[in-house]
């Protein structure tokens, strides 16, 4: 036995309550090493001297190139709880718990794993509309001036202080509004919008009011309508908050500027030093080194104040459904935690992502966010699909690493993204292969969390560069857009009608790294449906095991029999089929 490689963690994703009277435990092995996990389980507090141990088999339910992991839901009477596990590889036998190893197990419960008490408050809850939610990333500027129609023509609009706001393609918030049954056709029910608050830069990270709209966009009551319009197509709202760093024209800041150390404001950014410069280097804390984006010092209370309302503001003005934070990562916790607790008390449900690009899990233990950007998921799927630079054998190691990554709640609405504003078009990654890019967008679509859906992915929009993936939306079809588009409401409808199953588990079925075929299952006990995915060149069939009469592909309604349990199914090169 690897005891080495054997790994569990308190107060972390490898133990947590699921609800107040359900806890989920998981341990790490080493792969293929240990053939039985048992988890023993008993009141903390028993009154008897020796703890009523309770005993249940925990079952594998992820493997990646070094590890299984063992998992077990258990439907727990007691809310104070001691426990350990018994390790079994076939010719020995150990317990595991407070990081030893054990022959016999001590009748001293306070030497056994812990978990001191089930608190509600801290259950992990997201917002229940988020597990279904498909969603689609709007870069403003970019998207529509009208119905079906971008400009494409750079504007600036000058305040009567003389402050600029400019703007590349043209877009609006009437021309989104105009748009909206463009997105329910397609199947969305979660809008993300980038930055839209009164700024300089077409980008609009660079804020200067945080309660305006920017003129190149509209106004607050084209917001207000364009989200009330949403709602009425049961499409929720997602904001963008740039709360890290403000532009160097927010009223703080300028004060700040105009009166040096004599400023009130000065403690509001994070370690300037006076007198100020900004050339060659700026002598305060920047986003990355952009000097007209200044750090905030979000530490400070005044400032956490300050966002938590603007926060509120948009909830109660306009109604939003949530926020998407950047640079969430470089935010002090205590003003998220503020942050998470404020929002909620306006509007319970609201939704909070992080872009956190990196693993997530200290932002996402239910007092912070509520999920965060999955660019994880992106890079596989990059190296799988857009590149072959891996095959299925490392894709299904590296798939299910991810999903072992966070407690259950959290991954059911984890923003899976193929594409950004701020990474490469994959189907530019992809050398532009169409088929390629359809088979990443079926496995996103059949993947656990949130398919994202950035703008213009359905008319194959390409770029490799920050002004081409952000270039205008295209608007007139040829025969692979319209191809591509009825592809992905395809997927969409498909997803939305079997969602019992996609909030079901995922399992990997058959990895075959000869011929580069994988297929997974989705779904509960009773129901489910088969992914098969075939990433080679050339035609395959495989057999697969089955306790059905039939498959039927919903995709392209084909019907296979199954005889004596098996069923032989046929995969084009490049070819995915979803299996009922």
């Amino acid at each position: 036995m690897k005891l080495e490689a054997i790994e569990h963690i308190i107060d972390s994703a490898y133990v947590y309550a699921y609800e107040e009277d359900k806890l989920v435990f998981r341990i790490r092995t080493a792969k293929n090493d240990i053939e039985k996990c048992t988890l023993f389980f008993g009141d903390r507090v028993c009154r008897e001297r020796i703890v009523t141990m309770s005993q249940i088999e925990m079952k594998k339910v992820a493997s990646d190139a070094l590890f299984d992991y063992f998992e077990v839901f258990v439907d727990s009477p007691y809310n104070r709880v001691c426990y350990y596990f018994l390790l079994d590889d076939g010719k020995t036998k150990l317990y595991y718990y407070g990081g030893e190893f054990r022959t016999e197990v001590d009748e001293d419960r306070t030497l056994y794993c812990q978990f001191p008490y089930v608190r509600r408050e801290e259950v992990v809850r997201v917002p229940e509309w988020a597990k279904e939610a498909v969603m689609y990333q709007i870069f403003p500027d970019s998207f529509a001036t009208d119905k079906a129609f971008i400009s494409g023509k750079a504007k600036e609009v000058i305040s009567e202080s003389g402050e600029i706001s400019k703007s590349y393609f043209g877009g609006t918030l009437k021309g989104i509004e105009h748009n909206i049954d463009y997105l329910v056709e397609l199947g969305i029910n979660c809008l993300y919008l980038n930055p839209i608050f009164n700024a300089t830069e077409w980008h609009k990270y660079d804020t200067r009011d945080y309660k305006t709209i920017d003129p190149c966009f509209g106004t607050m009551e084209d917001f207000k309508r364009l989200v009330k319009k949403c709602h009425e197509k049961g499409i929720r709202v997602l904001l963008d908050g740039v709360f890290n760093h403000s532009g160097w024209r927010f009223f703080a800041f300028r004060d700040v500027m105009e009166k040096g150390e004599a400023s009130q404001y000065k403690d509001w950014f994070y370690n300037i030093k006076f007198p100020m410069v900004y050339i060659p280097v700026a002598s305060y804390e920047c986003f990355a080194y952009v000097k007209e984006m200044p750090k905030l010092n979000t530490s400070n209370p005044e400032v956490i104040n300050y966002f938590c309302e603007v926060a509120k503001y948009w909830i109660e003005e306009a109604d939003i459904d949530g926020w998407r934070l950047d640079v969430a990562n470089e935010v002090v916790h205590e003003f998220w935690r503020k942050f998470r607790e404020e929002v909620k008390s306006v509007k319970e449900d609201a939704f909070l992502v992080a872009e956190i690009w990196e693993d997530a899990e200290n932002w996402l233990k239910g007092d912070e966010f509520d999920s965060a950007m999955n660019y994880k998921f992106s890079h596989i799927c990059t190296k799988f699909f857009a590149e072959s630079s891996i095959g299925v054998t490392e894709f299904d190691h590296l798939i299910n690493r991810l999903l072992m990554r966070y407690k259950h709640p959290v991954t059911y609405v984890q923003m899976n993204l193929l594409d950004s504003h701020d990474i490469s078009r994959f189907l530019s990654r992809a050398d532009g292969d169409i088929t390629r890019f359809k088979l990443a967008i079926l496995y996103q679509m059949m993947f656990v969390g949130i398919p994202s859906v950035f703008y213009g992915d359905e008319k194959a929009i390409m770029g490799m560069n920050e002004i081409e993936y952000r270039k205008p939306m295209i608007w007139e079809d040829n025969e692979t857009t319209e191809e591509l588009t009825q592809y992905y409401k395809d997927l969409i409808a498909i997803r939305k009608k079997h969602m019992d199953q996609f909030l079901g588990v995922y399992q990997t079925v058959y990895v075959d790294e000869e011929r580069q075929i994988y297929i997974f299952r989705r779904g509960n006990e009773i129901d489910g449906l088969l992914i098969a995915i075939n990433r080679s060149n050339e035609k395959h069939e495989v057999e697969i095991e089955s306790n059905q009469h039939e498959l039927r592909d919903l995709l392209s309604q084909t019907t296979y029999s199954c005889v004596e349990g098996k069923c032989n199914l046929v995969l084009s090169p490049w070819q995915g089929k979803i299996l009922l």
